[in-house]
């Protein structure tokens, strides 16, 4: 059971990095059209689009939504933890 604990813990690690990365990709002119930038928009919108209907721009521009997303992963894997220390 500690192996499946193990596998979803690592996977939600490599989200939280490539959400942070794709933040990050904002900062470059640019590199959001990458092939890269294109990747990771892929995979990391669906999960802020959510956060960004709740939480609008603060003055219009700042986006605090992908803070709040990173937060909500990081408890999701800290539950997991729970998780696995009670079955294991």
């Amino acid at each position: 059971m500690n192996f499946v604990f193990n596998i979803i813990g690592n996977v939600i690690t490599i989200y939280y990095f490539a959400i942070i990365i794709y933040i990050l990709l904002s900062w470059f002119p640019g590199a959001r059209e990458s092939g890269f930038g294109q990747f990771l928009a892929k995979i990391c919108e669906p999960y802020l689009e959510p956060f960004r209907k709740i939480i609008p721009p603060i003055g219009g521009m700042i986006d605090i939504s992908p803070i709040v997303a990173i937060i909500a992963l990081r408890f999701a894997q800290a539950g997991l933890n729970s998780l696995a220390r009670m079955f294991g």
